[in-house]
């Protein structure tokens, strides 16, 4: 068989036989993945905006002089956790989200479409 010949038909009717079974399971794999990765986002999303809250709060006490914040000690105290976290976090979470999956791949598949969906 020349490599510009057309594949034979009995070839894609058989690998998609062998695939049939496997179809449930990618495909629920997959919309559980994608479900995953759009509540992460919201979650995400919610997270900064507390966060952002929580600064401007403190930021306001602190112009009132209600209080006072070492910003370098925070930084001090903070950024060995959060590089940490951002080194480990990603590969933890992963681990957790496709334990005992038989379909880690195409849930891992869904998560990332979900994480960058624009819902």
């Amino acid at each position: 068989m020349s490599p510009t010949a057309p594949a034979d038909p009995t070839d894609t009717g058989r690998i998609l036989d062998a695939l049939q079974p496997l179809l449930p399971d990618l495909s629920v794999g997959a919309l559980l993945g994608f479900a995953t990765g759009v509540a992460l986002r919201y979650i995400g999303r919610v997270v900064l905006i507390v966060v952002g809250v929580l600064f401007v709060t403190l930021q306001l006490l602190a112009y009132a002089e209600l209080i006072s914040i070492n910003w370098l000690r925070v930084q001090a105290l903070t950024e060995p956790w959060l590089r940490q976290g951002g080194e480990q976090g990603a590969q933890w979470l992963g681990r957790v989200l496709t334990a005992n999956l038989p379909f880690a791949g195409a849930f891992s598949a869904g998560l990332l479409l979900g994480l960058r969906a624009r819902t």
